[in-house]
């Protein structure tokens, strides 16, 4: 990480030639350039994390692409048998809303569709070692692999990005996997950035998802 909450601050006075000044003033700062929309003082505060999350939820995390993203290469890297997501819930559709999902109450139901997943996922990489045995290249190997197969990546964005992304993906409508996985950062900014946050939930947060 690098800047906090006091990098906002100096960043929105330098207009005036100032700099920091008492707590209380430096905080109502930050509360009214987010209650103004005054959102260019955030992209000094700058955040990188280094994330594990399934195929499925990396492509959706790099559509926004204010950040940079640097991840792990199936080309050179060979992957481990346990690095697939395989869901403690699962949902179905609901007719009303295609963008909502709800999980099902059905145990028998939430079961055979786990083991259908796991099933796919065994013989998925079975073919895969398979084919590297043949002396495949790794490139091609892994085209067989399932979208639940695990990546890493290096994830360096701005505050005013980040709290972009917790409006989008910190949401009900967003996946549930990478609901948690945006609850996760929120907590990461509450921690290092208070006022930032704070001002956030209560002016410019459009989710419904996180509190203050």
């Amino acid at each position: 990480m690098m800047g906090d909450d006091y990098a906002a601050v100096k960043a929105a006075r330098v207009s005036y030639g100032q700099g920091l000044k008492t707590p209380e003033r430096d905080r109502a700062l930050i509360f009214y350039l987010m209650e103004h929309g005054h959102e260019t003082p955030f992209e000094h505060i700058v955040f990188t994390f280094h994330v594990k999350a399934p195929l499925f939820v990396a492509r959706q995390w790099f559509r926004h692409r204010i950040g940079s993203f640097n991840e792990i290469s199936q080309r050179y890297t060979e992957i481990k048998e346990e690095e697939f997501y395989i869901p403690e819930n699962v949902r179905v559709n609901v007719p009303e809303d295609r963008q909502k999902a709800v999980p099902v109450e059905d145990e028998e139901l939430l079961e055979k569709a786990r083991s259908l997943m796991v099933k796919s996922f065994e013989d998925s990489y079975s073919t895969y070692k398979e084919l590297l045995a043949l002396g495949v290249a790794r490139e091609l190997a892994r085209i067989v692999l399932p979208l639940s197969t695990y990546t890493q990546f290096y994830w360096t964005v701005n505050a005013r990005s980040l709290m972009n992304f917790l409006n989008l993906r910190a949401d009900s409508h967003a996946q549930w996997e990478i609901q948690q996985y945006a609850i996760a950062i929120a907590r990461m900014f509450k921690e290092k950035c208070p006022w930032t946050y704070e001002a956030f939930t209560k002016y410019a947060y459009r989710g419904d998802l996180l509190e203050a």
